[in-house]
């Protein structure tokens, strides 16, 4: 068995835990490769390494026939690895060591309390579309989101004006600070703190989130994944700044973006004891109130 081990971040406080799971690895003779940023993190931080890994660096330099992909760190460690496994089909298995944590739902004490059922593949995969763009003569790095793909105004405090069409037809010109595209992943993501809904991930729609509209009566707005969706914006400024879930880049206001479903998912480890919906009631506080 191969895994990979992904991170950003490591406390000294994490130590023990670190040292347990690549124990726990090395038993099972489980072959290991760090990224290597983590590595060094690992190494200075916190002293903890396994006694003989790889390594790796990015997307190319990823070792083949990897059996799953451990995350250390909070959603955006996860939206940073999915920039490196891309249409590579690893399942991935979120720890979460930072605050939230949607898609990250395991915690680091918890691992341990599933880790032999995932090395032995008892859990279920959930898989998460993503969304890809294109942009006109535009050569856009890493081009597809897992969470959201957002259009927003740039250099300049006067709102935008983004034109939205779904498979060429007209749907409506989002006066706004911005204009989210989230799929049902990131639908507690950005465009939930901007008032869409929550989205159960096995739906296959994408959901259009205005940032901070003018027009109050524009609301979040479902559709089916299949469609294209093509954007334009007009802005005082020469350019506007699209996001890709963490990943920022300026683009100039006469390009035009073409979004559709990616051709790839990526597969998220769930041990059997966790759901979707424990998960959502957790992270959401649903039930917190003592009058329940």
């Amino acid at each position: 068995m191969r895994v990979a081990v992904y991170g950003m971040k490591a406390s000294k406080s994490q130590k023990e835990s670190f040292e347990r799971f690549f124990r726990e690895l090395r038993k099972k003779d489980i072959q290991i490769f760090i990224e290597e940023g983590f590595a060094s993190v690992l190494k200075h931080k916190i002293e903890t390494l396994p006694e003989s890994f790889g390594t790796f660096k990015d997307y190319n330099d990823l070792p083949p026939n990897l059996d799953l992909f451990f995350t250390f760190g909070g959603d955006g460690t996860i939206l940073r690895a999915v920039t490196i496994i891309r249409e590579r089909k690893i399942p991935v298995v979120g720890v979460n060591t930072g605050r939230l944590g949607f898609l990250a739902s395991l915690n680091l004490e918890f691992l341990f309390n599933v880790l032999d059922d995932v090395l032995s593949g008892n859990y279920i995969l959930s898989s998460r579309s993503l969304i890809a763009v294109e942009a006109d003569g535009v050569n856009i790095d890493c081009p597809f989101a897992l969470n959201e793909i957002s259009v927003t105004r740039r250099k300049t405090t006067s709102m935008i004006t983004v034109n939205a069409y779904i498979d060429g037809e007209f749907l409506n010109a989002y006066w706004a600070d911005g204009l989210i595209v989230a799929t049902p992943t990131g639908s507690t993501g950005y465009s939930l703190s901007c008032g869409g809904p929550i989205v159960h991930p096995r739906n296959q729609v994408f959901i259009f989130t205005a940032i901070s509209p003018h027009n109050l009566n524009v609301r979040p707005y479902i559709i089916p994944d299949d469609v294209t969706i093509e954007l334009e914006v007009n802005s005082r400024e020469a350019e506007y700044l699209i996001s890709m879930d963490s990943r920022n880049e300026p683009l100039p206001s006469n390009v035009r973006l073409r979004l559709r479903k990616a051709d790839f998912q990526i597969k998220f480890v769930i041990p059997k004891e966790i759901t979707y919906l424990l998960t959502l009631r957790e992270k959401m506080y649903w039930g917190s109130d003592k009058r329940n």
